[in-house]
């Protein structure tokens, strides 16, 4: 009673799907494709038929019955069996042919008896410093060299020492620290001393200046002048 209960609920339910299915169907014919009430009622009506009859057919369709199905299990080929079948040959591994000497070699017990007694020594220490200080006592006696050359033919009112205060020589135009450091060390020290520069004694301060022709192109005889009177 049950089984047949449940037959009849599930076609009663197939065919309520398939009365849906019709009426959506005649429904967007109807709206959608511009089809007339009358035909969007008979594709409702074909539709609700037929999918009537094939839902219910699946949905009440009877199961087989508890074993009416066999399932056989698949049999090995016959190339399985014979692999499991077939032995599997190791080759044994190779011997190592011992080697053995036929005669002692000609020294050999003098060497071995000598074994030990080598000893490798470190590097001889480099040269002491006593070298590498004498390099600066060299330089500097080239560098006192150029002074004593930059003394000959000087003007004689260029002195080693300034005549009291120095001058600031920076307050030329066209001197600046570097410059004022090297004019004297030629023994110019103050505004009078350039003021009375000649044509020989700017020749000799030019040739020892770095940027050579200042002194005339910057006129440093007339501004020398005027600050030794402005410092009178």
């Amino acid at each position: 009673m049950e089984s047949n209960k449940g037959m009849v609920g599930m076609a009663l339910g197939s065919w309520l799907v398939a009365f849906a299915g019709g009426t959506l169907a005649g429904t967007l014919a109807w709206v959608l494709f511009g089809w007339s009430f009358l035909q969007g009622v008979f594709l409702g009506a074909v539709v609700f038929i037929v999918a009537g009859i094939l839902v219910s057919w699946v949905m009440t369709r009877p199961l087989p019955k508890p074993g009416e199905v066999k399932i056989n299990p698949p049999t090995p080929s016959a190339n399985v069996a014979a692999t499991k079948a077939a032995p599997i040959n190791v080759a044994p591994a190779p011997t190592v042919a011992k080697v053995k000497p036929t005669a002692r070699l000609a020294g050999e017990e003098e060497l071995a008896a000598r074994k030990g007694e080598w000893k490798y020594e470190k590097e001889a220490a480099p040269a002491p410093k006593a070298e590498k200080k004498a390099a600066p006592k060299k330089a500097k006696a080239e560098k006192a060299a150029p002074k004593a050359a930059d003394s000959e033919g000087r003007p004689a009112y260029l002195t080693d020492a300034p005549n009291g205060t120095a001058d600031d020589l920076k307050k030329i135009s066209g001197v600046g620290p570097k410059l004022e450091q090297t004019l004297n060390e030629l023994g110019v020290w103050h505004f009078e001393q350039v003021a009375q520069f000649k044509k020989k004694d700017i020749a000799w301060v030019d040739e020892r200046l770095r940027f050579k022709g200042r002194i005339e192109r910057d006129d440093w005889v007339g501004q020398a002048k005027a600050l030794a009177k402005g410092k009178g």
